[in-house]
């Protein structure tokens, strides 16, 4: 039994392998923001009309993990696969809102933060639409109060 090698969880990862992880991908319940300064100029004028969740990456065609710009309806994949939605805000800044089709969450590049869709009222359009592509129904209500953005 002393000459078992340690398991793979108790292994530190090795140094050519700590620039992959990243920080914050660690698992464990996220408190989404209920504001953000940036949606004003960021949100396009239509969330209602949206690409599909299975679209493919527009610069990679990676079919996962993809993101859609909440800016321009781009669909880029995530830091995960190619990076392509991260290096889109980095090009642009001012495409700093994405909402995610793995999971439906939405994210401000510019906060570095998750928003709750449901909670924010401009971002529950794309949030439901979204949801609907994903899912045939529409999302379950949810008890909340929503906060208008000025």
């Amino acid at each position: 039994m002393a000459n078992e090698a340690p398991s793979s969880s108790s292994v530190p990862p090795l140094e050519e392998d700590r620039e992959e992880f990243v920080h914050g991908s660690e698992s464990g319940w996220v408190d989404a923001r209920t504001s953000c300064d940036h949606l004003t100029a960021a949100l396009s004028s239509d969330l209602t009309h949206i690409p599909a969740p299975d679209t493919h990456c527009s610069r990679c065609h990676h079919p996962n993990e993809n993101w859609l710009c909440l800016c321009c309806k781009d669909v880029l994949c995530s830091r995960f696969i190619n990076r392509h939605m991260l290096e889109h805000y980095q090009e642009t800044t001012t495409h700093c809102v994405a909402l995610s089709y793995s999971d439906l969450s939405v994210w401000c590049f510019s906060c570095d933060a998750y928003l709750d869709a449901q909670v924010i009222l401009p971002l529950r359009p794309v949030y439901e639409t979204a949801y609907l592509l994903k899912f045939g129904e529409a999302p379950p209500l949810r008890s909340v109060e929503y906060v208008v953005q000025a």
